[in-house]
């Protein structure tokens, strides 16, 4: 394949789609949990109701029509195939925007903001806003093909998107991404050879400093209670995935029913889904949107790839200051927060912070679309005035 960007067509086999409706009809369910919320995980209640679903109800076809609406091209890249999807706007002089996914994530999450970033007009927006996209699929996820070897870690990954960017023909491009896309925008920031100008990320990776550890400022006390809060109850799927992804993959890889689970509990945990004191990721993300997700990981057999990148990438945090522009947008149900004053600590051209979104968690594409690209557009138009791209 050499350099070559092919064009793609994603497709599920007719007998890969039987043989999960199959799988799904013989689930063999745990018993009920001992509480009546989300303490223990995902309710058996909701999880049959959601198989039962899946298997009779969904539409196995969605996620190829969603992604057969766009350019998909497949490249090589350091030995594997990599697909993205490739979005040009009709605006010539649109800036090149590279936008990473992360875990449970895929490029699915970014439908809704491919129309009004690239054709800003059809909104009401300014045609000077107007971005090409590019939304990869991070090694062993989705189409992307599965590393065969140690060391595709999310500078390596950068590495290789900068590659991707250049055979597109874009020598300059700004980048942004949530989750794993944040450390990959990171990464990209912090590579030697970049050629990408500026960042724009909804997840700081910034280390509370002793400031932040002695203050009484509400906005320095929660960065470390959502720290602790995700250290003592949401970390124990990425202490597994970070230790043993292969192991936690052979259950995963053979009964759709706990992918499902496995995914759609972070969806509950991490999204801004409670509604009068009651879980429900519904409440967020519609129940067909979740289950294009699960089946994009079932379909393609992506379980133990995906969590790969936890074990070759969890562990080892640069946290290097970053002198490139960078920007953040901070929604209320983020997994981790950070002050203005902390940000500025890391992130030393800090030229946009906005902690001020009445709503949205961790999946800010899905979840606050709307709120996540007025704020694009406002970061492109700082880069703009300061000439930065």
């Amino acid at each position: 394949m050499s350099n070559s960007l092919d064009h793609f067509r994603p497709t599920f086999e007719p007998a890969a789609i039987e043989d999960a409706k199959l799988r799904l009809a013989k689930t063999r369910f745990p018993n009920a949990e001992t509480v009546e919320d989300w303490q223990q995980g995902m309710p058996l209640s909701y999880c049959q109701e959601l198989v039962r679903y899946w298997q009779e109800d969904y539409d196995w076809e969605r996620v190829p029509k969603h992604l057969n609406q766009f350019d998909n091209l497949i490249t090589e890249i350091d030995g594997l195939k990599i697909h993205c999807l490739h979005i040009r706007s009709p605006h010539s002089d649109a800036h090149p925007l590279l936008i990473t996914h992360g875990w449970p994530g895929s490029v699915l999450e970014f439908l809704k903001i491919i129309e009004p970033l690239t054709n800003p007009t059809l909104s009401g927006g300014d045609p000077a806003h107007a971005c090409h996209l590019v939304i990869p699929s991070l090694p062993g996820f989705g189409f992307s093909d599965p590393p065969s070897k140690p060391g595709v870690g999310v500078e390596r990954i950068a590495a290789m998107w900068d590659t991707l960017m250049m055979r597109l023909g874009y020598d300059r491009y700004v980048a942004q991404g949530g989750d794993w896309g944040s450390l990959v925008t990171h990464a990209l920031m912090l590579h030697p050879d970049t050629h990408c100008q500026a960042g724009h990320i909804n997840l700081p990776l910034v280390l509370p400093d002793d400031i932040a550890l002695a203050s009484d400022d509400p906005a320095e006390q929660a960065t470390l209670a959502a720290a602790m809060q995700y250290q003592d109850h949401e970390s124990g799927y990425s202490k597994q995935q970070s230790t043993r992804p292969q192991t936690l993959g052979y259950g995963l890889a053979d009964s759709p029913a706990g992918q499902l689970a496995w995914i759609v509990e972070k969806y509950a945990q991490w999204t801004d889904c409670v509604q009068n004191g009651a879980r429900h990721p519904e409440n967020a993300i519609s129940r067909d949107e979740l289950l294009d997700i699960v089946t994009h990981y079932w379909m393609t057999n992506t379980a133990a790839s995906s969590a790969r990148l936890y074990w070759e990438s969890f562990t080892q945090g640069d946290y290097r200051p970053i002198e490139a522009p960078m920007a953040l947008s901070l929604f209320p149900k983020e997994l981790f927060l950070c002050s203005e004053r902390l940000a500025k600590t890391r992130y030393q051209n800090l030229i946009m912070f906005n902690n001020q979104h009445e709503a949205g968690g961790h999946f800010a594409s899905l979840e606050q679309p709307e709120v996540l690209v007025a704020d694009l557009r406002q970061w492109l138009t700082i880069l703009q005035t300061e000439a930065s791209i």
